[in-house]
């Protein structure tokens, strides 16, 4: 399995719709396993999971940026 392949699936998911983000800021291993669709050991899920937390939180950090940019031009 290509995690990055599947993290990146899963972002494009949670940028589609905020209640899978909603659902994944609450049961994130819940939400990896429906999504994929398999049951994966703990430490691959675990591996999915930062992937997309770190994704989410670059794409915040860039909002934020962009917004900043905004207001100072």
């Amino acid at each position: 399995m290509d995690i990055k392949e599947q993290i990146s699936k899963i972002i494009e998911e949670i940028s589609k719709n905020p209640n899978i983000k909603d659902q994944f800021d609450k049961e994130p291993v819940k939400v990896i396993e429906k999504m994929i669709g398999v049951d994966l050991p703990d430490d691959i899920v675990m591996k999915i999971i930062d992937g997309v937390k770190a994704k989410l939180t670059i794409d915040d950090a860039s909002k934020v940026v962009d917004t900043l940019k905004g207001i100072f031009q």
